[in-house]
């Protein structure tokens, strides 16, 4: 059963904002996230948060709950009350979609034995210059593909001796997913626009507010 996520994809405004508004608001969270000309960690953080104001923009704030206790792994927001996964991905290939964030491989394998899909997702490909996309994926799906598959295909764990930081949806489990029929998509073109940022004009204007008292 679908739940109210799918309302995203059935709303024609807001579709065609999220083609042409995301790219930009996820260039800016690279902008604001880069130092040296290198895009930091913290960026998935900042586009998280930019799927959550989405998420508030059109259904309330009241009904998006973001302060998630650290006991529920995989849930990143609440909608009306039920959960949802928020995942970004960069590139033409479906993979690198994390489900876990570990370095410890005993972790790993205990995860990847008592993991089963419990929340909707809605994943980000991000594709610069190129075509991406905005997915909602019901975890209903989830568990079908799961089911189907088996727990040893549709998760894939860290290689030995390598340091991913963490345990992925497979490659193939995840194209089974976003190619359900029941999955949504909003195909998004990835084009890069001139921004004029300044990562401390923020501040410098919160230190000058009082000068004049």
């Amino acid at each position: 059963m679908s739940t109210r996520l799918i309302e995203i994809f059935e709303d024609e405004k807001l579709i065609n904002k999220i083609k042409r508004r995301l790219p930009y608001m996820f260039q800016l969270a690279e902008v604001e996230s880069s130092r040296a000309g290198k895009i930091g960690m913290e960026v998935g953080s900042v586009r998280e948060r930019i799927i959550v104001a989405l998420l508030i923009y059109k259904f309330g704030e009241i009904n998006v709950e973001t302060e998630i206790p650290i006991t529920e792994p995989e849930v990143d927001v609440k909608l009306f009350g039920e959960p949802a996964s928020i995942k970004t991905m960069t590139g033409k290939n479906f993979g690198g979609v994390k489900l876990i964030w570990t370095v410890d491989a005993q972790k790993a394998k205990e995860f990847r034995e008592s993991y089963f899909p419990h929340c909707d997702i809605i994943l980000v490909q991000i594709h610069w210059n190129d075509l991406g996309g905005f997915y909602y994926i019901p975890l209903e799906v989830q568990k079908r593909v799961f089911k189907k598959i088996g727990r040893e295909s549709y998760i894939k764990l860290p290689k030995p001796g390598t340091n991913p930081r963490g345990v992925e949806i497979n490659k193939e489990a995840l194209l089974s997913l976003i190619e359900d029929t029941h999955s949504k998509r909003i195909e998004i073109k990835w084009q890069r626009t001139k921004i004029d940022f300044n990562s401390y004009k923020r501040w410098v204007d919160l230190w000058r507010e009082d000068e004049w008292e």
